[in-house]
């Protein structure tokens, strides 16, 4: 079966891992990358590091609004799928690169097949909601993290082309958690070397609401330079400008502030932090993983699955808020695993294979 694969972001990027090594085992794929991300500590560094196959088609699209680089995308994919003529077009998550392929390939009258599918927020207001309910209706075939997904989309008549697989990123963090951390490679944002400390929270942020003025990113620097050890904050590119104006106004002296990290080193700066506060999706989850405590900037419920026993907690922006929720303890059920055994792709693959062949 020759599939084409769509990816653009890193989130997607982590889930290629494991997926592309589990599907060329067993059927042909063609990687295409819309170059959504294309910055390269988030890009091309992943390609490498992560060891995914070298994309068959970059198509360089980046910035932009979200109509414009969803349309240029459509536009460019659809002569991908014209050229390769695929029985199935894979997609991870809710970027605009998923929802360009979903759109390309159903008019097309080529299966899309959605990993990643049935979760939601609840709520038009996010742009990453609006691309995955439009991906899961326009899918074929849906592969979801967690039983919650599947029970969502059976409230939309989805059920019945809807299979739990468990969270493909599970299969990453634990390929890349296992090996030995030697030669850790954090950078500064002035591009020096940085010495990890011995103690330490680890920080991502880069939503708009959060960054895009300086009060909201203000306030969560603020509760994270008052804690007991230094926050490495790895700043996402488009943020390096306004993260170091806020830093030396404010006179933040606790915060480390570093160019995006590599996979490898993100999976054991969450599994050595002492917690960790992020706006991103998939990092709540490796904390998670890692059995360590995540506060979650954010006004929604991303994984349902992660916010028991403290483990995960909803925060507003807002420092006394951030810091009540990181002075409470949590607690974990080693029995408690909803996101699955770890071994996603495998069963993804088995999926395809059983569905189209």
């Amino acid at each position: 079966m020759k599939i084409v694969t769509v990816v653009g972001a890193r989130p997607q990027f982590i889930k290629a891992a494991s997926g592309s090594r589990a599907l060329r085992k067993q059927h042909q794929e063609i990687l295409v990358h819309t170059g959504q991300h294309h910055d390269e500590n988030m890009s091309e560094v992943f390609f490498r590091e992560m060891e995914i196959p070298t994309p068959d088609y970059n198509l360089g699209i980046a910035g932009g609004s979200h109509g414009e680089m969803t349309g240029r995308m459509l536009m460019e994919l659809e002569k991908v799928l014209m050229k390769e003529k695929p029985d199935g077009v894979l997609l991870y998550g809710d970027t605009n690169s998923t929802l360009a392929g979903a759109l390309a390939a159903v008019k097309l009258h080529i299966p899309v097949i959605h990993v990643e599918a049935g979760n939601r927020l609840g709520t038009l207001d996010s742009p990453e909601e609006v691309n995955r309910i439009l991906t899961d209706h326009c899918s074929s075939l849906l592969l979801c993290a967690t039983q919650d997904a599947k029970d969502k989309l059976a409230k939309e008549n989805l059920g019945d082309r809807a299979h739990v697989v468990g969270n493909i990123m599970y299969d990453s963090f634990l390929h890349f958690a296992g090996r030995p951390w030697d030669h850790p490679n954090i950078v500064g944002l002035d591009g020096q070397k940085i010495t990890v400390p011995e103690e330490f929270y680890y920080m991502t942020c880069h939503r708009q609401e959060n960054t895009d003025t300086d009060a909201p990113l203000t306030e969560i620097l603020s509760a994270m330079d008052s804690l007991d050890a230094p926050t490495i904050y790895a700043v996402h590119p488009r943020n390096h400008a306004r993260a170091l104006r806020v830093v030396a106004e404010n006179g933040f002296r606790n915060i480390i502030l570093t160019q995006p990290v590599q996979y490898s080193d993100s999976v054991q700066l969450v599994s050595r932090a002492k917690k960790v506060v992020t706006d991103s999706g998939g990092l709540q989850c490796e904390a998670f993983y890692a059995g360590v405590q995540c506060v979650l900037v954010m006004d929604y419920v991303v994984w349902p699955e992660t916010m028991v026993d403290n483990r995960n907690q909803l925060a507003r922006p807002d420092r006394a808020d951030i810091l009540e929720k990181l002075s409470r303890e949590q607690h974990i059920d080693p029995d408690y695993r909803p996101f699955g055994d770890g071994h996603a792709a495998e069963k993804i693959c088995q999926i395809i294979t059983q569905t189209f062949c």
